[in-house]
């Protein structure tokens, strides 16, 4: 397995990933303003065939008058068959690190639906992300989200 910062020609893979796994799906214009924009905080896993097998798509945010510079984590995901493996803590503690020593970023933040209890643990339990609100109807079905954050000063 190997991880490493996402590139341009990466992009139909990950959005292939995103398709088999979430219901939340992007337009590829929308993958190659990250690429484009913030190259060095998305990365990618893939196998011994070089197939995109998980990603962590991210950005940052611009930032307001007073407000602290801060990361935010778009999507994620890893196929079922390459789950439990931690490569979906790894993606996420490379983009942190990333977002912390390149962007100078306080924070990062991401919504994960409020039933995906799996996702809920690794960001709250492992991660050590916490819930900042809850907020309605954010999804498209109308499920509501968690929006989480976690500090990066120290990290």
């Amino acid at each position: 397995m190997n991880i490493r910062l996402a590139r341009v020609e990466d992009l139909m893979g990950m959005q292939s990933t995103n398709l088999q796994n979430l219901p939340e799906n992007y337009m590829m214009k929308f993958w190659i303003y990250h690429a484009m924009t913030w190259p060095q905080i998305s990365f990618v896993a893939e196998d011994h065939k070089g197939r995109i097998v998980g990603y962590v798509l991210a950005k940052m945010f611009d930032q307001e008058e007073g407000e602290p510079i801060h990361g935010h984590v778009n999507s994620i995901s890893v196929l079922r068959s390459y789950r439990r493996l931690g490569l979906a803590k790894k993606l996420m503690l490379l983009s942190q690190e990333a977002m912390a020593n390149i962007y100078k970023a306080s924070f990062c933040s991401l919504h994960v639906r409020k039933s995906n209890k799996a996702a809920i643990a690794l960001y709250r339990d492992t991660l050590g992300f916490e819930v900042a609100k809850v907020e309605d109807k954010y999804y498209g079905d109308g499920e509501d989200a968690l929006s989480m954050r976690l500090s990066l000063k120290d990290s």
